[in-house]
């Protein structure tokens, strides 16, 4: 088996009903409650007001550590390589070999979520290669994330992008949950790009809610916050997980990330220990 490790992405905190509210205080919440679990690893992305150093010791201060963050590309923008490599150098700092990669959520595609809805955007490939190489210059790994809502959320666009960015500069960055949403069986397509995983998201789906959303049209927030319930608690939904993890190389040594956007349990921390809990019963303390 691969020897990875386990972390938790805290989005349940972090993420509110008016977006992100990534702030030290916030944060201070999240990890006081964590602490009280098994998971150790947080997903790194530090709020404006730390940098690096300031941020890896927050972390410490809870018994925390950091695990691979995110960047997102605007393909849009003038100084994609600059910002992607100071993001990067970040990471580097945090002591983080990989990042994952994505691209910015869209207008047209959080009203018509999964579908790919327009096709593949002009310039989405150019941009992800561009932030790639500029990350990888940094001495970090760039992992392809692709993302319901975003530029690169249907299996045609996972494979267009990583059949056109060589692996030399971008690897794999599978999510196992926005797979699932957009209709793919995770296992299958991260068997055929193994050899590119670096690190993946762990996350589970009701596929029945995510098909219900899909023919009523739902927009993303109404999917997974208002009218549907898209995200769960792994275990609690219809992805496999384990045979998304059996794909991994026994050369695969990267993290996998917890991540339930919108908990189904009542509380950030209940959703939080049934995370630990299946990952406990399913791959053992050790992965922690």
């Amino acid at each position: 088996m691969a020897n990875f490790r386990v972390g938790l992405n805290p989005l349940p905190w972090v993420l509110g009903a008016d977006g992100f509210n990534l702030t030290e205080p916030v944060l201070r919440t999240a990890f006081a409650e964590i602490r009280t679990t098994p998971f150790r690893g947080i997903h790194a992305d530090p709020p404006s007001s730390l940098d690096a150093a300031g941020y890896r010791a927050l972390l410490a201060e809870y018994g925390l550590e950091p695990a691979p963050g995110y960047f997102s590309v605007d393909i849009n923008a003038g100084n994609l390589a600059e910002t992607a490599k100071r993001h990067a150098a970040i990471q580097a700092e945090l002591g983080n070999t990989e990042v994952f990669l994505a691209t910015g959520l869209t207008s047209e595609r959080i009203a018509h979520p999964s579908i790919g809805y327009g096709g593949l955007l002009p310039g989405v490939i150019d941009a992800i290669g561009a932030a790639a190489e500029a990350i990888t210059s940094e001495g970090v790994v760039p992992a392809l994330h692709p993302h319901v809502g975003s530029s690169i959320e249907t299996e045609s666009e996972i494979r267009a992008v990583l059949d056109a960015v060589p692996a030399s500069i971008l690897a794999f960055g599978p999510d196992t949950g926005h797979l699932a949403w957009a209709g793919i069986t995770p296992a299958t397509l991260m068997a055929q790009y193994a050899d590119r995983i670096v690190a993946a998201h762990l996350k589970d789906v009701h596929l029945g809610q995510a098909q219900a959303a899909r023919d009523a049209d739902a927009t993303y927030f109404d999917a997974t916050v208002t009218k549907f319930t898209v995200w769960t608690e792994p275990g609690r939904g219809d992805v496999d997980l384990l045979a998304a993890i059996a794909t991994l190389p026994e050369s695969f040594n990267g993290w996998l990330v917890v991540e339930v956007d919108v908990p189904e349990a009542d509380t950030n921390l209940a959703s939080t220990e049934l995370s630990a809990e299946w990952i406990t019963d399913h791959l053992g303390t050790a992965v922690f």
